[in-house]
């Protein structure tokens, strides 16, 4: 089966600094990637390499990115519009600023199928039936300008732009971070039934490993621009294989009858990009460094059912 999304490589550069560092990334048709680390990571600047939309200057150094099998980075950018929505599609964390405050949402959700050759009647259709399927009230939906809307609504309405072209690949950047907590549970369980539905594939990124858990069949945690961990997410969660995940997985927290202990935190600071150290990234701040850690950068390897960039197996983990 050919991969909806395969990443392979991928490196984002500004300047001399390298934002994203060889990143590798595969999600197959109607499965759900979790995308997670801190902020700066790189999780959201993978995502805009994917869609081809990094700002100026920073452009795709390296690496490629197949949506269907075809290699998108290439492309130019009147190529690259006919693969950007049509084939892969992005939900952003504020609709406010991602939807055009000046248009409805019915013209809005038109214009984007239009664009990709639909007929306008048959967009109309598509457009009313799409805003029905993400349960708002069509009628109503399609002459409302996004600020006529709540924020819930507002969100459901960039869901319906997004998947109204029926895409290959859905990508999720932390689209329910301004969301109340009912509210993001109904917007993650109506991309996950359109995820079935339509047999998309959904890169879900996120900080809230909680939601990982829930939705994601295969997890990559990033740190430093690169990915340090992935692999299938019951695996990961039960027998994390890189400190950092380990450290991300203690700072949940955890209910133990009436008592709720203190979250763990990790200690100090994401390194800079653009003064990275000689070895791992992570060394400074990991409970489980060794001489050899500061010393070079250690690849991405197989441990057991996950992939770990760590010189240190957990079978040599202290307590």
């Amino acid at each position: 089966m050919t991969a909806a999304l395969a990443v392979e490589g991928l490196t984002v550069t500004v300047g001399s600094t390298d934002l994203v560092r060889g990143v590798d990334l595969t999600v197959e048709p109607g499965r759900t990637l979790g995308l997670v680390g801190e902020s700066g990571s790189g999780k959201s600047m993978t995502a805009l390499a994917v869609m081809g939309l990094l700002p100026d200057p920073i452009r795709v150094a390296g690496g490629s990115v197949r949506v269907g099998g075809r290699d998108v980075v290439p492309l130019a950018e009147p190529e690259r519009r006919t693969v950007r929505g049509a084939q892969v599609a992005m939900i952003y964390q504020e609709p406010m600023t991602a939807l055009n405050p000046l248009m409805r949402i019915g013209p809005q959700i038109i214009e984007g199928l239009t664009a990709h050759g639909m007929a306008a009647p048959e967009a109309r259709e598509r457009a009313a039936e799409t805003l029905d399927r993400v349960g708002l009230p069509v009628d109503r939906a399609l002459r409302a300008y996004p600020h006529q809307l709540s924020g819930g609504m507002r969100q459901r309405a960039m869901i319906a732009v997004a998947v109204a072209p029926r895409p290959r690949v859905l990508i999720a950047d932390e689209p329910t971070t301004a969301l109340d907590v009912t509210i993001q549970r109904q917007v993650i369980d109506l991309v996950d039934e359109l995820r079935r539905e339509d047999g998309m594939a959904v890169v879900w990124i996120t900080h809230d490993l909680g939601v990982v858990a829930h939705i994601a069949d295969r997890t990559a945690v990033m740190y430093a621009g690169r990915v340090v961990e992935e692999g299938a997410t019951a695996d990961l969660f039960a027998r994390p294989s890189h400190p950092y995940t380990a450290g991300l997985l203690r700072s949940l927290p955890v209910q133990r009858g009436a008592e709720r202990p203190p979250l763990v935190q990790i200690g100090g600071l994401p390194p800079d990009l653009a003064h990275l150290p000689p070895g791992c990234p992570f060394e400074p701040r990991c409970p489980q460094r060794r001489d050899v850690c500061a010393g070079s950068e250690p690849p991405l390897l197989d441990r057991g059912p996950q992939r770990s960039a760590c010189h240190v197996p957990p079978g040599e983990w202290t307590a």
